[in-house]
C-alpha cells in the first residue's frame, strides 16, 4: 500500500469512526476497530490507531478476541467480571478524611440550597492531597469532592462591602476553633436572625401540591396587617447535635433580643445536652443585632455569662460574608423550604412550621413565642462597656473575643 493509498484509507477509517462513535460502547469500539485494523495486515494496527486515537492495546485485544471467537454476549456486561481500575477510595483509605479536613475550614453554603462549596479551588486541594502523599489529580480531586456533596464553584464577588486582608485568615480560625470545641465535648451554636415575616394571609414564595385549579388565594397586597404584625425569627443551632431553637420575636431585633434567645436556647437544650460545660463558643455574623460593634450584645452577654457561669467565646464572620454563617445552610434554608408556598396567617402557624422542620442528615428544631418588648436605641457608655469582663483574642480582637463571669456581678447603670 503506497502513500496515497495510506491516505485514503485513513481518511475512510477516520470517516467512518466518528460516524459510528456515538453508537459504540467499550466493547464494542475495539471489536469494530479490530475488524478494521484486521483485514490491512502488518501496518494495519497503527494505521487505525492514528485515524481513531484508540489506544493499539485496546485493538489488539480486539482481535484476540474475535480469533478466541468471544463474542456472545455475557448478560450485557461490557467489561468482564471485576474489570476496569479501583476506585481510589478503596486503595486509599484516608483519602476521603484528609479532603474534610482540607476544606472543612474553608467550607461556605448558600443560604438558599443544602449544597456546600469550598472557597479553596479543586488544584490547590489537589496539590495538598498531594504533598500529604496522596496520588491524585485535579479532575479526581474535583470528582472526590462531589462525593461528599461538594460543589465547585466560580469565583464571585458577592460582598457587602470591601473585603478584609484578613477575610480567610478568619474563616481557617473559626473553623479551628469550632474544632477545638468539639474535641471537648463543648457547645459550638451559630446565631442569626432569620427574614422579618409579615403575618396574615399573604403569599410566600415557593409552590406546593394542590388540586389543579385550586390555589390558595392571598391577599393581592402585602402592607402590613397592624394587628397582627410581623415576627422576627432568631436561631440558634447546635452545630454538634444538628438542633436548633427559634425563638419568634414580635418586636424589635435588638441585641437584648439575641441575647435572650440565646438564652432560651441554653435553658431548654443548651444546658441539658453539655451538663458539665464551662465554655461556650458562638459563631456570629459582624453587623445587625449581635454585631461585633454592637456595645449592648457584649453587655448583654456579660449578664449570661453571670447568669449561667459559661465563660462565653464569640467568633464573628467578617463584613460581607453573612450568608455563609453555618445557620443559614444548616437550618433557616430548610424552615424556608418547609413553610414555601404556605401563608403565615398568624402565630401558631409561624411556630407549627418551625417546628415541623426537618431535613435527611437528622435536623430537629424547636421553637417558642416571645411576647416580650425590647426598645431600641440603648446607648451603652463607655463606662458601661469597661464594666464588661471582655478579653479580646490577639488575632483580630473585635471579632475574636470572649466575656468571662464576673465574680461579683456588676450591674449597668
Amino acid at each position: 500500500m503506497n502513500k496515497t493509498q495510506k491516505d485514503t484509507q485513513l481518511e475512510i477509517i477516520k470517516n467512518k469512526y466518528l460516524r459510528l462513535k456515538p453508537e459504540l460502547n467499550e466493547r464494542t469500539r475495539r471489536l469494530w476497530a479490530a475488524t478494521e485494523a484486521q483485514p490491512l495486515g502488518y501496518g494495519g494496527v497503527s494505521l487505525v490507531v492514528k485515524a481513531t486515537g484508540i489506544d493499539h492495546k485496546t485493538i489488539t485485544r480486539g482481535m484476540a478476541e474475535l480469533a478466541d471467537q468471544k463474542l456472545a454476549p455475557d448478560s450485557g456486561r461490557i467489561r468482564h467480571t471485576g474489570g476496569g481500575r479501583k476506585s481510589l477510595i478503596y486503595n486509599d483509605l484516608t483519602l476521603l478524611g484528609d479532603i474534610v479536613q482540607l476544606v472543612g475550614p474553608h467550607t461556605r453554603g448558600d443560604p438558599m440550597t443544602t449544597k456546600r462549596y469550598s472557597s479553596k479551588s479543586g488544584a490547590k486541594v489537589a496539590k495538598a492531597l498531594q504533598d500529604m502523599g496522596h496520588e491524585v489529580s485535579v479532575r479526581t480531586t474535583l470528582y472526590m469532592m462531589n462525593l461528599l456533596n461538594y460543589n465547585l464553584q466560580a469565583n464571585r464577588k458577592t460582598s457587602e462591602g470591601n473585603q478584609d486582608p484578613d477575610r480567610d485568615f478568619q474563616f481557617q480560625y473559626i473553623g479551628l476553633c469550632i474544632d477545638d470545641f468539639h474535641s471537648t465535648n463543648d457547645p459550638v451554636i451559630s446565631v442569626d436572625t432569620k427574614k422579618k415575616e409579615n403575618i396574615g394571609n399573604y403569599a410566600n414564595v415557593g409552590r406546593e401540591w394542590r388540586l389543579s385549579g385550586q390555589p390558595v388565594e392571598v391577599n393581592m397586597h402585602d402592607f402590613p396587617d397592624k394587628d397582627k404584625g410581623i415576627v422576627a425569627p432568631y436561631g440558634v443551632i447546635d452545630l454538634t447535635n444538628n438542633e436548633g431553637w427559634v425563638n419568634v420575636g414580635i418586636d424589635h431585633d435588638t441585641a437584648e433580643f439575641a441575647v435572650n434567645s440565646i438564652r432560651t436556647w441554653w435553658n431548654n437544650l443548651g444546658k441539658k445536652r453539655f451538663p458539665n460545660s464551662q465554655e461556650l463558643l458562638i459563631t456570629a455574623d459582624g453587623g445587625g443585632s449581635n454585631g461585633s460593634r454592637v456595645r449592648l450584645w457584649k453587655v448583654e452577654l456579660q449578664k449570661l455569662a453571670n447568669e449561667t457561669g459559661l465563660t462565653i467565646y464569640v467568633r464573628h464572620y467578617p463584613p460581607g460574608t453573612s450568608k455563609w454563617n453555618p445557620i443559614e445552610h444548616r437550618m433557616f434554608c430548610f424552615i424556608t423550604k418547609n413553610w414555601r408556598g404556605e401563608p403565615l396567617i398568624d402565630r401558631a402557624t409561624v411556630i407549627d412550621l418551625i417546628s415541623a422542620t426537618t431535613n435527611e442528615d437528622g435536623l430537629k428544631v424547636y421553637a417558642s413565642l416571645d411576647e416580650n418588648k425590647y426598645e431600641k436605641g440603648i446607648k451603652i457608655s463607655d463606662k458601661e462597656l469597661a464594666k464588661v469582663n471582655l478579653h479580646e483574642e490577639d488575632f483580630h480582637g473585635k471579632w475574636n473575643y470572649r466575656i468571662e463571669p464576673q465574680v461579683t456581678p456588676v450591674t449597668v447603670d
